[in-house]
């Protein structure tokens, strides 16, 4: 019980802050499993099998982004129900039977899983080959590229199990759990990576499996975690189909899972732009990459505070809470922006050059493509974490749509720059996408949030 946090009373910056930092440690190391495959790749298996991991980006975004979304907005609703549940047990104590919306909303989002993991299961598999040939994929990585996201597609249940898992203990407020388990995880696939490819030789395969079984690792540390959450002994038929929680449910993760899949879609359009440049600069774009997959982990953490802190308040009935924790919020991501962007520009060259072998011809140029991607991105990104912190504010509240539709304004940016910007000014235009994406995506959310609070 002491690990479930209740986020409608106590300090708001303080608590999102006890929240987020478990978690932003826990992304840290979820990272480092893409972090780690990426750094074996291009220093035990050369610059082809790191050119191929960076064609599979936006694939696997595309895949696990919706994983993602669809269980984060069933949080939402199990948020929701805990924040009401514990605002009720306060004023009196709730009579016997009232209490279990909050253990049949983690139910009915246990069953929408299930099916939804079969389903994309075997969509993932069978559009593996076509997505890789329409981003044109050059013709000496794409057996590279196929083989590791066919292992990863098989792997979509486990990671339906964890991120479900992870998104109900963070909805009840416990960020350590998530924290553990995906600390153990790291280790696993760190050690995985390192036998599977370089021991048993099993090349980008390996890299693959590593992450599956690491991932696994995870969602059983998760479901130990859930078997031990305080349910109430007075629940009666919390295992019944509730249609009220099951289609909030539906309303909340569909458009959040679509999201990411906008977001995806958009970013295997720049993709497709990528490939185009060529090996070396695919090589050097996928180290950048990987370097601001990871200083973003801080803002996605603030994001899923936000959220839970939101949801609870909500279900509550603290609209001013909300509100007072929103403006702490974005006054503690755009300082830790601040403190990304620094590391960005003055270490991003050295890490870049970790990832890289070869001629030193092509490392320098590999290495000053990734560094000029790197240097756009940090004079911009406070407005990344204030695109997490504000969307997932909304999305705690109650909205997907705008949202989802925040993320359509992302992906109008990044394909316009990326098929006519790059024709005028190179590789320029694909970055200034990316920034430009953030920031119509956050002027719609900023006026979307002023309208809500006011009604």
């Amino acid at each position: 019980m002491g690990r479930i946090k209740d986020m409608t009373e106590g300090r708001p910056g303080k608590l999102i802050l006890e929240f987020a930092l478990p978690l932003m440690l826990g992304n840290v190391f979820q990272q480092l499993y893409t972090f780690v495959d990426t750094l074996v790749a291009g220093r035990a298996l050369g610059m082809h099998a790191l050119a191929a991991l960076g064609v599979t980006e936006w694939i696997t975004f595309l895949l696990f982004g919706f994983v993602q979304g669809v269980t984060q907005g069933f949080s939402v609703v199990i948020a929701r129900c805990f924040g009401a549940q514990r605002a009720g047990m306060r004023r009196e104590r709730l009579e016997a039977g009232e209490d279990g919306s909050c253990r049949q909303a983690v139910f009915m989002g246990a069953c929408l899983c299930g099916g939804m993991a079969a389903l994309f299961t075997v969509l993932g598999e069978m559009a593996v080959s076509p997505i890789l040939f329409w981003l044109k994929t050059p013709q000496e990585i794409r057996g590279l590229s196929e083989a590791y996201l066919r292992i990863l597609c098989g792997g979509i249940p486990i990671s339906f199990c964890y991120n479900y898992l992870a998104a109900v203990l963070r909805a009840l407020g416990d960020s350590k759990t998530p924290l553990q388990a995906m600390t153990a995880s790291s280790v696993c696939n760190i050690v995985l990576d390192l036998i599977f490819v370089c021991v048993l030789g099993w090349g980008i395969r390996g890299a693959a499996a590593a992450t599956v079984a690491a991932q696994a690792v995870a969602a059983l540390l998760c479901f130990f975690q859930t078997t031990r959450l305080p349910w109430p002994a007075s629940e009666r038929g919390w295992r019944r189909i509730n249609r009220r929680l099951l289609g909030d449910e539906l309303r909340m993760g569909i458009p959040m899972g679509l999201q990411s899949c906008i977001t995806a879609t958009g970013g295997l359009v720049v993709q497709a732009v990528v490939n185009g440049f060529g090996v070396v600069f695919l090589a050097g774009y996928t180290a950048a990459n990987r370097i601001y997959g990871l200083l973003e982990t801080a803002a996605s953490s603030y994001g899923y505070a936000m959220a839970s802190y939101a949801g609870q308040n909500q279900g509550a009935g603290n609209g001013k809470r909300i509100d007072e924790g929103l403006r702490v919020a974005l006054q503690i991501g755009v300082v830790t922006a601040g403190l990304m962007s620094a590391i960005m520009v003055c270490f991003g060259k050295g890490i870049l050059d970790c990832f890289l072998t070869g001629d030193s011809g092509t490392i320098r140029m590999a290495g000053e493509a990734g560094y000029r991607f790197l240097c756009v991105l940090a004079l911009f990104f406070p407005l990344l974490y204030v695109l997490y912190i504000i969307r997932s504010c909304v999305q705690g509240m109650g909205n997907a749509f705008w949202p989802m539709l925040s993320s359509m304004v992302q992906l109008f940016m990044r394909v316009s720059c990326a098929v006519g910007l790059t024709a005028l000014i190179g590789e320029w235009g694909l970055y200034c996408g990316e920034v430009l994406a953030w920031m119509g995506a956050d002027m719609l959310l900023a006026v979307v949030y002023q309208k809500m609070k006011k009604d």
